[in-house]
């Protein structure tokens, strides 16, 4: 596989961690600082247009033309482009407060399918999850009346959201067992649920559906093999694993990948980009062809033409 180019855009914030297309051709980004971002078509233009006084994650479109915002810290978010205003759509689950709400996608008839990542750490402490394999992750939905029902639980590390082209199913990336898990929600298979894609080449994070009716996955780092044989091992390894010094702590390697499956989970772009002004891509957005990056701890997004 080849390494190709990405175009950079920088924005005035750290951890861009998922990129949107509005209906404008407008991309849209947050940051770590809560801030989010309406950048021009070709990227040039960077516009702050709200905060959300937390850690904005995944990013859609609602059907009333607001931006859905997951926010790890303070829920499902809704914000109004013109004014800025930001509207909190669901922060609890069955009583309690969402942990890590990560990522999402909106079905044609209102609903938001999303997840909870863990019910142990936050957004601050993913690595702590990702190495103790909590297998808390939840995929829930929201109705249209505000109620929410929870999908599948024992999910490992919950993350990505992408709904196929028909709404058939909805898919959810496991990054921990850098699986797609498949949920089945009409048909003869509804209700079950099964894999759109197993044994990745690494861990998968933010998913989108293109215009090209593909499911985009964001492969964040390659699988690790002292990463797998930690996880493998007794809790009392993973947890000391973790209270290593910062240094000598497992880390995702420094790369930049993106893959797009159609709805039989056959491999259709499988992209690796030259790492050196940007990596750890955790967002993906296809959109006529132009495919934009988001990562988690870059201060910019990126893009390539396919």
């Amino acid at each position: 596989m080849a390494t190709e180019r990405l175009t950079v855009v920088r924005v005035p914030g750290n951890g861009a961690e998922d990129v949107l297309i509005g209906p404008k051709g407008h991309v849209w980004t947050a940051t770590e600082d809560g801030s989010v971002f309406r950048l021009t078509p070709d990227g040039h233009l960077v516009e702050r247009v709200a905060t959300t006084g937390g850690r904005p994650l995944g990013l859609e479109l609602l059907g009333d033309g607001r931006i859905l915002i997951c926010d790890a810290d303070r829920g499902l978010l809704a914000l109004d482009p013109s004014a800025g205003a930001v509207e909190v759509l669901t922060s609890h689950v069955d009583g309690k407060p969402m942990r890590f709400c990560n990522n999402a996608a909106v079905a044609g008839d209102g609903r938001i399918f999303f997840t909870d990542t863990s019910a142990h750490y936050t957004v601050h402490e993913w690595k702590f999850d990702i190495i103790e394999a909590t297998r808390t992750g939840r995929l829930l939905v929201r109705h249209t009346d505000g109620s929410v029902e929870t999908l599948l639980t024992g999910l490992e590390f919950a993350n990505g959201v992408a709904l196929s082209a028909d709404e058939s199913y909805v898919a959810v990336a496991e990054t921990g067992a850098r699986t797609v898990v498949r949920h089945w929600l009409t048909g003869r298979h509804a209700g079950t649920h099964d894999y759109l894609a197993e044994d990745l080449p690494g861990y998968p994070d933010n998913m989108s559906r293109g215009t090209d009716g593909l499911i985009w996955v964001a492969i964040a780092s390659p699988m690790d093999p002292v990463v797998e044989r930690i996880k493998a091992g007794p809790m009392a390894l993973r947890r000391g694993a973790m209270k290593l010094p910062p240094w000598a702590q497992p880390k995702p390697k420094r790369t930049a990948r993106v893959m797009a499956f159609d709805d039989d989970g056959q491999v259709v772009h499988d992209h690796a980009f030259d790492a050196t002004h940007f990596h750890m891509a955790t967002g993906v957005r296809e959109h006529h062809g132009r495919v934009w990056l988001g990562s988690l701890v870059e201060p910019a997004v990126a893009w390539f033409d396919i």
